[in-house]
């Protein structure tokens, strides 16, 4: 594997700048500030520090997840043929500069199945990833150090593959792994997912990572979903049919 596929194994992510166009950005957002009900031009109108909003399947946000660029990445990351196009971007947690507590900004990952569950701590994640290749950071702001951006503990994807390894296929709840698993990445090194709009995070499905309160000027507009498998990930390929996002996983737990 090449060098960059080895940092993404270690580290956990690769960012990848001007991964879409601004122009595309632009345009992205101007729907979105349509939709959060707000005006950009207004502060007063932003009274609340986080706005969720939905999926989205209109142009700008399909071609953002879908340049050559990003096509390329997924296959080196996940390998060629094993993941599915992205139809829609979500969701978007709009942040705002403000000092209240966001109430969301705890240390955690985004967990793959189980969704059906009415309680989201009943979700559940397992050793296979099973329901999601890769965790992605999208931003379509220019995000700066008080502008929001994403925490994340570098290589703490190790630490949850060798707690997820155990429970085998069943996996655990993400309440399981609040109880048992984040205090063990609390040593990692931690990073700030900035950069400009066009920007994106392609992050190991198991990286330990946290939102924060806005204390910038400007809100930050970043999307995160899932690259999503065409194919269940297997920890019993050859070792040259391995994707890094496999070989990761079976590093930790070997």
């Amino acid at each position: 594997m090449d060098a960059r596929a080895e940092q993404f194994m270690r580290d956990g992510f690769l960012r990848i700048d001007g991964a879409f166009p601004r122009e595309v950005a632009d345009e992205a957002r101007a729907i979105l500030w349509r939709d959060t009900g707000c005006d950009p031009d207004q502060p007063s109108t932003w009274t609340r520090p986080v706005i969720r909003l939905g999926m989205y399947t209109q142009k700008p946000f399909v071609d953002a997840a879908n340049t050559p660029v990003l096509h390329a990445a997924y296959d080196e990351l996940v390998g060629a043929g094993r993941w599915l196009p992205l139809g829609a971007m979500g969701t978007f947690p709009v942040r705002f500069p403000s000092p209240t507590d966001p109430g969301d900004a705890g240390w955690h990952i985004d967990v793959g199945f189980d969704f059906d569950k009415p309680d989201f701590m009943d979700w559940r994640a397992n050793v296979a990833s099973k329901g999601r290749a890769l965790l992605m950071l999208f931003l379509f702001s220019d995000v700066g150090e008080d502008d929001a951006p994403t925490r994340i503990r570098v290589g703490s994807h190790q630490d949850i593959a060798r707690l997820l390894g155990p429970a085998g296929e069943a996996g655990l709840t993400l309440r399981q792994l609040a109880a048992n698993g984040f205090a063990e990445s609390a040593h990692r090194r931690e990073v700030l997912a900035t950069g400009e709009a066009g920007t994106v995070y392609l992050c190991h499905p198991f990286l330990v990572h946290s939102a924060q309160p806005h204390r910038g000027a400007r809100p930050r507009f970043m999307a995160q979903p899932p690259l999503l498998p065409r194919e269940p990930l297997s920890l019993a390929r050859l070792p040259e049919d391995t994707s890094p996002v496999e070989e990761a996983i079976r590093r930790a737990v070997t």
